[in-house]
């Protein structure tokens, strides 16, 4: 080898390589595993759950070539919903860009923060990881993601700062929630624990994570501002402030259309939040809402019909990608369900946990529930699944309840910053029009540090059980 041959670093494969690759492997894990099934029952409040001690091996269903190549359409067919979210959100930003309404907005920011756009971060990761525990906030963060990226790079920050501030912020909330309805409530309802049981130490907890968030992400923001090269979206943003033309916008008048466009949207966020607390909307009544928020703002913004159609198209079109991931990724979940190999999987997880003493089920636990995340990637799919099977083992060891939920907890959200699974997160990667592979290397540190203090945190009551009563 001569002396100007360069080494060659490793490259993190494409999201679509890495998805493919774990469907094979699936695939042939089909053959490998037994089929196996716990029974369901509805509780008291009316939720399907697993009946635990009552699995039973049943006759595999091994999955061949042609259903692992049937499988990504049936993912796209169950998560069609999220896929047409992805394309209208994406979509009706495009026109509201149009206008450049949020580029002037932008730009009316980072005049009056000129010195102290630092402190943007602890006030918006604050926020939403307020709004993560005790709303249980996580798609509703997916449209900050157009707002936020184009406003950290004007401020000399770069991408992956502006969608961790809202992203990162939301999920450490939800992950680590002591209100969230969707997995604390939940999960309390399956146990048969008092909804107030445990709520000081959850705190303590949130308050943790949440500074740990904003610490980690100050010292990233400042060091990317020092040394712009430093990031690994380095020439990746140098493309987007192109395309945004943010050296451009810098002098941009911020006019009354500009300033009627932006209370358009904060009055289609405010909905949005009000219907997901007094109303329960999700996915549909959210996509309708953006669809209305992007056709008012392109005539607000004197746009006309065909504009906005066409603006639209371009707009999810930008975005096909991201819904096309959701697809491929649920397939994985599919494959796994038609082999009837998830329930199989479940109970072989617990099965390793059930002899371990006391701490080290615990951090067993924790390990188990971030693997079935991988695969159900629903807060309460997730409780149904897991919650009655890991109580009641738990309790074997001297693992009370509230400890087994806050272990759920932990492993049901903090590694959808991080699975391909999660719709959430490959939306929001979407429309911050991030790569999935930078942002996988990225996070994969942030995750370690967070990996650190879920099991410094989950020790105290698993030493101590009054902690959490």
């Amino acid at each position: 080898m001569s002396a100007d041959t360069k080494k060659k670093s490793f490259t993190v494969p494409h999201t679509f390589v890495i998805i493919f690759s774990i469907l094979i492997i699936v695939t042939i894990a089909t053959w490998l595993i037994s089929g196996g099934e716990y029974q369901r029952a509805k509780n008291a409040q009316g939720r399907t759950i697993v009946v635990a001690d009552s699995f039973n091996y049943v006759d595999s269903a091994p999955r061949n070539v042609g259903d692992m190549l049937m499988a990504p359409l049936k993912g796209f067919a169950a998560k069609a919903d999220v896929a047409g979210f992805i394309l209208i959100v994406g979509g009706a930003f495009a026109i509201i860009q149009k206008t450049n309404a949020i580029n002037s907005g932008i730009m009316r920011v980072v005049k009056a923060l000129n010195g102290r756009e630092i402190l943007l971060i602890p006030i918006v990761i604050s926020l939403f990881s307020l709004g993560g525990a005790v709303i249980g906030m996580a798609e509703e963060t997916i449209p900050f993601a157009a707002i936020f990226v184009p406003l950290a790079l004007a401020l000399g920050y770069d991408s992956m700062t502006g969608m961790a501030m809202s992203f990162m912020g939301a999920t450490v909330g939800f992950s680590s929630a002591m209100l969230n309805p969707f997995t604390v409530g939940i999960a309390k309802g399956i146990a048969e624990t008092p909804i107030k049981a445990g709520i000081t130490y959850r705190t303590i907890v949130w308050i943790i994570f949440t500074i740990a968030s904003i610490v980690y992400l100050m010292y990233y923001a400042k060091k990317v501002k020092k040394n712009p090269k430093s990031s690994i979206l380095y020439e990746h943003d140098l493309k987007r402030k192109e395309e945004l033309n943010l050296d451009k916008n810098m002098d941009l008048d911020f006019t009354f259309t500009h300033k009627m466009i932006l209370l358009v949207l904060l009055a289609g966020m405010a909905l949005i939040i009000y219907g997901v607390l007094k109303y329960e909307w999700y996915i549909g009544e959210i996509a309708a809402v953006f669809l209305a928020i992007g056709v008012v703002s392109g005539f607000v913004g004197k746009l006309s019909a065909n504009d906005i159609a066409e603006t639209f198209i371009t707009g999810a079109k930008d975005l096909i990608g991201a819904a096309m991931v959701v697809g491929l990724a649920n397939a994985i979940v599919i494959l796994c369900n038609d082999a009837k190999i998830m329930d199989t999987i479940l109970y072989s997880l617990a099965k390793v946990i059930e002899p371990l003493p006391r701490l080290l089920s615990g951090y067993a636990m924790l390990f188990v529930q971030s693997i079935i995340n991988f695969f159900v990637g629903s807060g309460t799919g997730q409780a149904a699944l897991t919650i009655p099977i890991m109580y009641p083992l738990g309790e074997l060891v001297g693992i009370n309840r509230e400890t087994t939920i806050l272990i759920y907890q932990f492993g049901n959200g903090f590694t959808d910053l991080i699975f391909p699974t999660s719709g959430t997160l490959m939306a929001t990667l979407g429309l911050a029009k991030i790569p999935y592979d930078k942002w996988a290397k990225w996070i994969l540190r942030v995750l370690v540090v967070l990996l650190i203090l879920q099991i410094i945190l989950i020790t105290p009551p698993l030493l101590f059980p009054s902690l959490l009563n």
